[in-house]
Parts: structure tokens; C-alpha cells; sequence
């Protein structure tokens, strides 16, 4: 179970992390990097990857692109690197990888709004179905809490929902990262889910002309690009202000994010769509 400190959910759950979108404003990949695995891997001159097990063993796999690694479960591991893991959570850096054992946190925790995969990208072309169903079906053993998924590949929607393998479940929604209005959100009018918005880092004026395009979204969220990166974009007031006009004219509630206050002052929206208030 994590904290977080994102101001729109209540936790974060990670049983898969990494990506491989390459987002130059990506603040997950520093995490995973930082705190990679004393152990993990080591890419080898013949393209083959080095996995050090956490009993000390080692295995040579090759390397095939994308790469994705499965975590050994530390707690069922007695030895001291297993336990050195546990404060290690992304053994591996930021490539993708599948935490089963993460599976089971919060199926007998009180309900809350959980962020699913906050470090990674669930619905990245590169992850396999198989994990997708995992975490569903680990979502449904959990049914007290909403859960909150979030993509830069909303096509993905679109491509299981038409496959009927995406959740329609009241308590999951599926909400696709924007930065400019000429990033895909290509929800059909067709989609029987709870769909949202999260322009963050807002990096452009999306002006007054995308109403039509917001008429199946559920909720918006709205977020300043934080850190230092070397080109760092500032959003105007003016760009808020447009896209709060456009939600308030379809009855979309908005959720400006603490990275806002400085731009926009102590004014800040925090509304939540009826699905998502906890009482």
C-alpha cells in the first residue's frame, strides 16, 4: 500500500511499473532510477541481459526489445538481498515490470480512490494482455475501492473495449494524459465507462473550440509541469481559464492540481465527479 502525495486520488498501487513512452517531463522514470535494485541487470556486449536472481544466482536471458522482467517475489525470499528489495521497489530501473506479488494489497483495505500504476503506463502497446487481466481481476476481488487508470494511449481503449476486454464496472475509470490539444483522446461517443481528462503538464493554450471533443469525459483534471527539466513550460492563467470554460458549459467538473496555486492563485477548483466523493 503507498501513500502519495497526488492530490487527486487518496493512494497509489503499482503492480506494474516502467514505460516506454520516453516523456522528456516524465518524473516517474527519475524515481525508478533512483531507487532502482541493488541487484537488477546489466545489459551485456553479445545483447543479452545479465538478471541477478535475489538468492545470488545469476541467468543469462537475450535480449529482445521490448524487454520486460517479471520482479521475484521478496516475500517469500529469506535471504538478505530479498529483504534489501523491499527498499528497492523498481529492481530493474524503469523497464517494464510485473509486481505479481503487489497483486493482493488492497483487497481487504478500506475503500478508497486508488491511482493504478502511477509509475508506469498499463495500456502501453508494449504490455501484455496478460497482465492487464491480472490487475482487473485483482481490481474486482477489491470492489470497495475506485480505481483510476490513466494513459497517453487512449487508442488502446478504444481497441479492447471493441474486443469487450475492457471493465465496464461502475468503480473503474479510464482517464488518458493530455499536454496539447494535438495529443489523441480519441473517445468514440460509443464507450460505456467512466472516462476522464488529466492535461498535465499543461504545455499549450487548448483554446475554446473542444467542446465537442470533452462531450464523453466524466471529469478534468488540470496540472502545472513541476521539477527543473531545461526548457520547463509555465502555463498562463488564460489557458486555464479556457479549458475551465469549456467544462463548466457540459457540467464537467475540474480538479486543478496544487501545482496551479502559483498560476492561478488560492482559487483552485477541486471538484469530483459524483462516482468518485467519499462520504
Amino acid at each position: 500500500m503507498e501513500k502519495t502525495k497526488i492530490d487527486w486520488c487518496d493512494s497509489s498501487w503499482n503492480p506494474v511499473t516502467g514505460c516506454l513512452h520516453g516523456c522528456e517531463y516524465c518524473y516517474a522514470r527519475g524515481i525508478a532510477e533512483r531507487f532502482r535494485g541493488r541487484k537488477g541487470y546489466e545489459l551485456n556486449e553479445d545483447n543479452t541481459i545479465f538478471i541477478h536472481h535475489f538468492d545470488g544466482s545469476p541467468t543469462i536471458y537475450e535480449l529482445k526489445e521490448p524487454c520486460f522482467f517479471e520482479e521475484y517475489d521478496p516475500f517469500k525470499e529469506k535471504t538478505e538481498e530479498a529483504k534489501k528489495t523491499k527498499q528497492a521497489p523498481y529492481p530493474y530501473g524503469f523497464k517494464p515490470t510485473f509486481h505479481r506479488y503487489k497483486l493482493t494489497e488492497y483487497i481487504n483495505k478500506m475503500g478508497r480512490n486508488i491511482f493504478v500504476c502511477s509509475m508506469s503506463d498499463l495500456f502501453g502497446n508494449w504490455v501484455p494482455a496478460e497482465w492487464r487481466k491480472e490487475v482487473f481481476a485483482a481490481c474486482r476481488k477489491g470492489h470497495q475501492h475506485n480505481y483510476l487508470f490513466l494513459t497517453k494511449n487512449p487508442r488502446m481503449y478504444a481497441v479492447m473495449d471493441e474486443q469487450g476486454e475492457l471493465p465496464a464496472d461502475s468503480n473503474m475509470w479510464f482517464g488518458t494524459s493530455v499536454t496539447t490539444p494535438d495529443d489523441p483522446f480519441p473517445y468514440n461517443g460509443k464507450m460505456k465507462h467512466n472516462l476522464f481528462l488529466s492535461i498535465e503538464p499543461l504545455l499549450a493554450d487548448f483554446g475554446v473550440g473542444n467542446g465537442e471533443a470533452l462531450r464523453d469525459i466524466g471529469w478534468v483534471i488540470i496540472g502545472a509541469e513541476t521539477g527543473r527539466r531545461k526548457g520547463k513550460v509555465v502555463p498562463e492563467k488564460s489557458w486555464v481559464d479556457n479549458i475551465v470554460k469549456q467544462c463548466e458549459a457540459l457540467n464537467i467538473p475540474v480538479f486543478m492540481k496544487e501545482s496551479l496555486r502559483a498560476i492561478y492563485g488560492d482559487d483552485l477548483l477541486r471538484e469530483f465527479p459524483q462516482g468518485l466523493i467519499r462520504g
